[in-house]
């Protein structure tokens, strides 16, 4: 068993786990109804990953397991993300990096994956040399395969704090200066997540008839 973490490229993003791997809800200028899936087209994810790429970098870290992607997250400066002015809270701040949304395969979760991925970005974010970064957050239970943000109680745990409160998805704010000089390895922390073995669907032998029968 191998686990890595690779960035976030066009090549991946059919085999992203998400209830659409072609999600364009950050993506898109219209305003959408706040769920994954709002609007799809793999294609046009890849588009955008190229354009990012070209633009600014990796837009995201993928965690991946012997060639199966567990999970992602993706981020991006706010002008590649303009969905984000339509969130309730207002549009986020133009000197953040934007943390858009973060998905791990249902088999994967409860066992620190997603705090590893989360850890990547800002590891990423601090040697790219960004200051701060922001997310919008859902602040009631809701169902992690249909929403585009994570959850506020998840970000309060990493250190973020509320900047422009909201019922339903505040804005959520952290200050990278204070991550400056974090050293953790996370490939090592991602090796060591105790994630059950993944496979797929084992094939079951066809009964043996004998011929006559």
């Amino acid at each position: 068993m191998s686990r890595k973490l690779r960035p976030l490229l066009p090549e991946r993003v059919e085999n992203l786990p998400s209830v659409c791997p072609g999600c364009l809800f950050w993506e898109s200028e219209e305003r959408l109804a706040t769920r994954c899936g709002s609007r799809c087209d793999v294609e046009g994810a890849a588009w955008w990953i190229r354009v990012v790429l070209d633009e600014w970098g990796p837009p995201g870290r993928v965690a991946v397991q012997d060639g199966e992607v567990l999970g992602f997250i993706k981020y991006a400066p706010p002008r590649f993300l303009p969905q984000a002015r339509n969130l309730p809270a207002g549009p986020p701040s133009d000197d953040a990096v934007l943390i858009a949304c973060l998905h791990v395969r249902p088999e994967a979760r409860q066992h620190g994956l997603g705090t590893v991925l989360l850890q990547a970005a800002l590891a990423d974010l601090v040697q790219r040399g960004e200051r701060h970064v922001e997310a919008y957050a859902a602040a009631q239970a809701v169902d992690i395969d249909q929403m585009p943000v994570v959850s506020v109680d998840f970000l309060l745990r990493q250190g973020f704090v509320v900047t422009r409160p909201h019922g339903d998805f505040p804005l959520m704010r952290l200050d990278l200066k204070s991550l400056a000089t974090w050293s953790e390895n996370v490939e090592a922390v991602l090796e060591s997540l105790r994630i059950p073995l993944l496979g797929r669907p084992r094939r079951v032998p066809a009964p043996f008839i004998r011929p006559g029968r």
